[in-house]
């Protein structure tokens, strides 16, 4: 229904999820020649968390730290999305719908306190049904960055991680696009 009201030009739709990212590789499986030996060193590491919201047309905004993701953390993020999604907002007059999960830090009281300063702005939420990730989209640009789009030499550093996932964002919606079906 969200996605059919956003193609009729009702709405705008995101998706919002959090996911880190450290020198432990998300590697599942590879292919290599018989004899030859692929290593990538286990490491632990400091770890890098993104918040981000991603629309079917690879419309994104993303907010990055480097600790534990906190309730302050979200916030921040919905804060930026709403400041650069206001502008937008006051001239269309679109509400932008964000879908995302039912952490318990989408459910906190600092969360909600905010939910009416967000709708001043054109945000409204909609969360999804519990244990239902595979309807928030933007899955699948984590499942492409951790398998598909980090390179092997990501791993070698934290810095080279670091560096290698902030060129990834950056890049989201040109060189690296997800087809929604």
């Amino acid at each position: 229904m969200l996605k059919q009201a956003e193609d009729e030009g009702q709405l705008k739709l995101y998706y919002f999820d959090e996911s880190g990212f450290s020198l432990v590789p998300c590697i599942p499986y590879g292919w290599q020649r018989i004899g030859e030996t692929h290593k990538l060193p286990l490491q632990r590491s400091q770890r890098i968390n993104v918040l981000g919201f991603l629309s079917r047309q690879n419309e994104s905004f993303f907010h990055t730290v480097e600790s534990s993701v906190r309730t302050e953390d979200v916030i921040c993020a919905f804060d930026q999305f709403a400041e650069t999604y206001r502008t937008e907002y006051q001239h269309t007059y679109l509400a932008c719908i964000i879908v995302l999960d039912n952490a318990s830090i989408h459910h906190s009281g600092q969360f909600k306190a905010r939910i009416d300063h967000w709708k001043a702005c054109g945000l409204c939420l909609h969360f999804l049904p519990a244990y239902s990730p595979e309807l928030n989209l933007i899955e699948i640009l984590w499942r492409k960055m951790k398998y598909e789009w980090l390179p092997f030499e990501a791993y070698q550093s934290y810095s080279q991680l670091k560096s290698s996932i902030l060129d990834i964002l950056e890049k989201t919606g040109s060189k690296y696009r997800i087809t929604f079906a």
